[in-house]
């Protein structure tokens, strides 16, 4: 089966790897983001045939998404999987963050992906998609779960995201649509920086072959979430 999977929030660390997995493995892939030059080259990189597609795109501007998937669908078709990676990282505490940092924060994250679920769920359930079903992952972190110190607009935001994928694993599960919340507990190692051994960060390739695991899971034993952490080894949670 060839999938259109759209990854919002696309960089040169993991959206770039969880796209380069998904074309991999036969998907037809949208790259949705601010930066219209770096999507540019990647789509160049991964266009197999066209399976890569960029897609310039304020994830917090619901006309801009909105559109970005009716972009999607008149090239690839219905979105199949939707992985949701983007977050504002205001690194600042309680005296020292701006209430408009605040707002990016929670645009840039929940209301990004409230706007991008919202597309791909309609797609999703019934509106085109083979048997109404799919997978929508989102990317988590360890603020996701425990708060950090000066880090209090993206611990917010994180929070907030976990909490709306427990509530949309119960509204589109019966519907088909698999939702899931990826906790990276750890680092992860940027691009240009050599692996060590043992490894101390996350890497960007393993967790986007976790990211696949999700997608293409057996629906009678679909894991909710996944934590991965860092260290000798790695470690995987499934909850």
């Amino acid at each position: 089966m060839t999938r259109t999977a759209v990854v919002a929030g696309v960089g040169p660390g993991l959206g770039a790897a969880v796209a380069r997995r998904f074309v991999a493995e036969g998907c037809r892939v949208a790259l949705l983001a601010r930066t219209e030059p770096y999507l540019d080259s990647l789509a160049a990189e991964l266009d197999a045939e066209g399976a890569a597609l960029a897609v310039p795109t304020d994830l917090t501007d619901a006309d801009e998404v909105a559109a970005a998937f009716e972009t999607v669908r008149e090239a690839f078709g219905p979105t199949d999987a939707l992985v949701y990676n983007a977050s504002g990282t205001p690194w600042k505490g309680l005296s020292d963050i701006g209430v408009d940092e605040f707002d990016d924060a929670l645009a840039t994250g929940p209301r990004g992906a409230l706007l991008c679920a919202k597309e791909a769920a309609a797609d999703m359930c019934g509106n085109g998609a083979d048997d109404g079903a799919g997978t929508v992952v989102f990317t988590g972190a360890t603020t996701s779960i425990r708060g950090k110190e000066g880090a209090l607009g993206f611990s917010a935001a994180k929070f907030a995201i976990r909490g709306m994928a427990q509530s949309l694993a119960r509204e589109l599960g019966p519907e088909g649509v698999h939702v899931a919340h990826v906790v990276l507990d750890g680092s992860i190692r940027p691009p240009d920086v050599v692996p060590a051994d043992p490894p101390t960060r996350l890497d960007p390739d393993d967790i986007a072959a976790q990211y696949w695991e999700l997608v293409t899971a057996d629906p009678a034993t679909m894991p909710f979430e996944i934590h991965l952490t860092n260290g000798p080894g790695g470690a995987v949670e499934f909850v």
